[in-house]
């Protein structure tokens, strides 16, 4: 079988582990096959491996929904084997307990501060390729695996335990289990039992790989008043892949969809000194809207991504009710319109927008503050100044693929300049289409502004995609909703003000009730609708409460209490992305406090396995994993947390690698230029130095040990120097060792260590076998790349990449190999012709006064995967960058790394 964010969100390493027991060999004569087993027609065994049963319970109580997933495994084999636990579970789901039994044994997870759980082991912080047993998978479910070792009929049981609130999308609750086996099972089954108060008003189930004939014949379903059940049970011969088949067809995902009575305005629960208030009225009028796109058209939008953009709107557009309004915006290098004011969704109007789109073409870089502020402005005179539609629902939406890279590029710029200009008015949606984008960024600017960010991925469905997105808003019901309790009465509410309501979607409150308060508790709701004010009050059925009690007990009462916690904590890790210093450090102390006192695995706490150890004698530590990314105004990692990978942005890099290959971004023109530097081993190069405050990286060539006689010797770098003289700290790394001051005897640290340090203004962060981030307060953030070669490869020595990914803090007089391009330069290029190599194209190029002929070829970028490097499209200068780099080569050799 198979989040929030902050401005300091690391990521963390996550890896697949293997676990070695040593389980007791069983004694005596080979264990008889119980009776049941024998009946089985077919042979189940995979290597020796059996999976007995594999069962998946979810309890879902007012939309809370409770997952346990069990499996027992059975090593049939007279020698011992590899078992694997391999599921996925929704990535907006928290872990609340793991446990295994092997061999009569019990190892269970404990959930504890990220903080003492990786430091716990070896020096400031450790971790074996354990380390994130759960990592992200695909578009909204993230990998949970663990691997053990088990002797000869020998048997082994997992029990992973996690937790959600479902979601209304599109007028449904969804529940959502991948199926992959990936070996046939005695005993499979899914069993989903649901009770809802309000009443289930539908109910249904489907799989991606039953034909309709199979799930109907399989999966039974049944829902009256509060219950609803679904329980999908196949015998093994329903999970053949064909009548003949020792292989299974159960791969995909197992559906359930599901949906609430919804004649009552008010839905009001309260048990336990907490209360949850579900709001989804129905028979409201649409509201008319005001909708204004703005679409990114850089030539990074090329291809697929601008063909399915246009196919998305132009849909988009056919769909708009007749008394919508609506305008477009697009931006590349500069910006346009394609009214400049908002126009109603006529017939002709549709249309002729629709031809627009299919006209317009790519042009330039990405000016994204001048596209957002120029949608924004039209928005804001309409809902002023245009009489009739200053009552209708604004709202913007935004679609880019990559990072600002014209006019205004400062992040912290544009959110301030963005929330100024829609001062709390309308929400802001962005998507961001395919994985160059900061969707980090994109999502804080959305909170900022009452909206939300969604990622398009780069796949064949993307029109489906955007589509989709567009229907969950583009029905708003109601304006300025507010849910309002009395003071004396609640604590700890969660988001109780909505900017916008939509059809089909539901509004979630949840709080603490004071004692003694329950008899006073009421929920008082204001919006705006089509019909004008809306107002509603609601109370509490006592009576109805009571029913609740007795027909669900103590589970309704436990999941109203955990669904406050599971939303405040969601809620609070949202904030925690706006802020810094010392109010982020106390938020972080709260979601800290409610992760342990509820036990959810969340970004701040991590599930060790007790008494489990591998062969380093580590334990298995399972962490929420986070999606990586960078601010660059005022963005340094947190000292606490011991992994932090920023995004890399592919063909958007710049850095050294290899065989000293030099790739410099320049994003004023989204282009790439690229030189080799070919020196002696031993030598020193200066790659940044900033003589405003004496920050440098110097890097110490060593040479492949197997070049043949009279061949070109290639080089690599095998040691790299970090110094900030301002904080007398320095950093020597090598393949073999990370050494923190090491001219004082600081701490030496391998790169088999997961660590994260902190000296004054500096933060270095160490992930296992694979890279160290340093990020300098008021300087840069640069990455440190390990490579490790086979015994067979023709270079014969381990080796470091260095990689730049924020320098816009460095001085304007940063110099180096690589810092002199920190800065916006100037190049033209011109005449490309065939060169020499006829498969390449030569050209002419003009760059500080210097006419150079240049080759178009590709390097290898490997800042996101050290074993897995992304192709990077560059115009390569020749003789060691002369003409491109300052001076010659020779000049940047210095004494020393230090």
């Amino acid at each position: 079988m198979d989040g929030a964010m902050g401005l300091r969100v690391l990521l963390c390493v996550s890896l697949m582990f293997l676990l070695t027991l040593q389980p007791t060999p069983a004694r005596g004569s080979p264990k008889r096959l119980k009776s049941s087993e024998k009946r089985q027609a077919v042979d189940t065994t995979v290597d020796g491996v059996i999976i007995r049963s594999l069962k998946v319970n979810c309890k879902v109580t007012s939309r809370f929904a409770h997952y346990v997933i069990t499996s027992h495994v059975v090593n049939s084999a007279d020698t011992a084997k590899e078992v694997a636990f391999d599921v996925e579970i929704p990535k907006t789901a928290f872990i609340t307990d793991f446990a295994i039994t092997a061999n009569g044994k019990a190892f269970i997870g404990d959930i504890k501060d990220k903080v003492t759980a990786w430091k716990q082991y070896r020096r400031a912080a450790i971790s074996g390729e354990n380390a994130g047993l759960v990592r992200a998978s695909g578009r909204t479910m993230e990998q949970f695996t663990i691997r053990l070792t088990i002797g000869p009929r020998s048997k082994v049981t997992f029990r992973l335990t996690y937790e959600e609130v479902l979601k209304r999308i599109l007028t449904q609750y969804n529940i959502v289990i991948k199926v992959k086996p990936k070996q046939l099972v005695h005993h499979f089954e899914i069993d989903v039992d649901i009770f809802e108060p309000q009443g289930i008003s539908k109910l249904d189930a489907q799989t991606s790989f039953l034909s309709e004939e199979q799930a109907t014949q399989l999966i039974k379903k049944s829902f009256s008043g509060k219950e609803g059940h679904v329980l999908f049970r196949p015998a093994v011969g329903h999970q053949q892949s064909c009548p003949t088949c020792s292989t299974t067809l159960l791969n995909g995902d197992f559906k359930v969809t599901y949906d609430v009575n919804r004649e009552k305005l008010c839905d009001l629960l309260v048990s336990n000194n907490h209360f949850a208030h579900f709001f989804a009225p129905q028979n409201l009028t649409n509201l008319n809207k005001n909708l204004v796109f703005v679409i990114d058209i850089s030539t990074s939008m090329e291809g697929q991504k601008v063909k399915q953009t246009k196919e998305a709107l132009l849909k988009i557009l056919g769909d708009m009710r007749p008394g919508d309004y609506f305008d477009l915006v697009l931006f590349g290098s500069g910006v346009q319109t394609w009214r400049g004011s908002l126009v109603q969704a006529s017939t002709a109007n549709v249309q002729a927008a629709q031809d627009f789109i299919r006209r317009f073409s790519l042009a330039g870089a990405t000016n994204m503050n001048g596209g957002l502020l120029q949608g924004i402005e039209i928005l804001n005179k309409a809902q002023s100044n245009v009489l009739g539609v200053s009552n209708h629902a604004p709202i913007l939406i935004m679609l880019t693929d990559g990072e600002p890279t014209e006019g205004v590029t400062d992040y912290y710029q544009i959110l301030q300049n963005v929330r100024n200009a829609i001062r709390g008015k309308f929400p802001l949606y962005n998507l961001g289409f395919g994985h160059d984008v900061n969707l980090n960024f994109l999502e804080l600017m959305s909170m900022e502004n009452n909206g939300r960010a969604q990622r398009i991925y780069e796949d064949h469905d993307a029109t489906q995609q955007l589509q989709g997105f567009y229907n969950r808003v583009a029905n708003p019901l109601l304006v300025d909703v507010e849910l309002q309790y009395p003071k004396d009465a609640v604590s700890a509410v969660t988001q109780h003000s909505h900017k916008q309501h939509y059809a089909g979607s539901e509004i979630v409150v949840a709080g603490r009730i004071a004692d003694n308060k329950r008899s006073s508790f009421k929920a008082d709701v204001q919006a705006h609708g089509e019909s004008g004010e809306f107002k509603t009050t609601c109370l509490v059925d006592e009576e109805e409460m009571k029913k609740l009690l007795q027909e669900r007990g103590h589970m309704l009462e436990n999941h109203i209490e955990r669904l406050w916690a599971y939303l405040t904590i969601q809620e609070l890790l949202a904030k925690r992305m706006k802020l810094e210093g010392e109010e982020e450090a106390k938020l972080s102390a709260k979601i800290l406090d409610m992760s342990l006192a509820y036990q959810f695995v969340t970004p701040l706490t991590s599930m060790t396995m007790r008494g489990m150890t591998d062969q380093d004698g580590l334990e298995p530590i399972i962490d929420k994993p986070q999606e990586a990314f960078v601010l660059p105004a005022r963005q340094q990692p947190s000292p606490t947390d011991p992994s932090s990978v920023v995004d890399k942005l592919p063909n958007r890099v710049t850095g050294v690698d290899t065989d000293p290959h030099f790739i410099i971004h320049v994003p004023q023109k989204e282009d790439t230029l690229c030189f080799n530097i070919n020196e002696e081993p031993g030598v020193v190069l200066s790659l940044v130095q900033d003589p405003n405050t004496g920050f440098s990286v110097n890097g110490q060539l060593i040479g492949s040990k197997a070049s043949s006689p009279g061949q070109h010797e290639a080089t690599y770098f095998g040691r790299l120097g970090i110094t900030n003289p301002a904080t007398g700290f320095q950093l020597e790394v090598t393949p073999q060792n990370i050494t923190l001051n090491p001219g004082s005897g600081g701490p030496v640290f391998s790169w088999s260590d997961q660590a994260s340090l902190r000296q004054d203004e500096v933060v270095v962060t160490i992930n296992r076998k694979r890279n160290l981030v340093v990020s300098v307060e008021d300087g840069g953030t640069f990455e440190v790349i390990l490579h490790r070669v086979w015994k067979k490869s023709t270079i014969h020595q381990d080796f470091l990449g260095f990689y730049v990914l924020d320098s816009h803090r460095m001085s304007a007089r940063t110099h180096g190999l690589l810092g002199q391009f920190f800065h916006p330069f100037d190049y033209k290029v011109s005449d490309l012709h065939p060169g020499s190599d006829l498969t390449k194209t030569d050209a002419t190029m003009v760059v500080k006064n210097h006419q150079l002929t240049v080759t178009r070829g590709l390097q290898k970028d490997y800042s996101n995967d050290p074993q897995h490097a992304t192709k990077v499209t560059c115009w390569f200068v020749h003789n060691n960058g002369a003409g491109l780099i300052d001076g010659v080569h020779t000049d940047y050799i210095v004494p020393d790394i230090f």
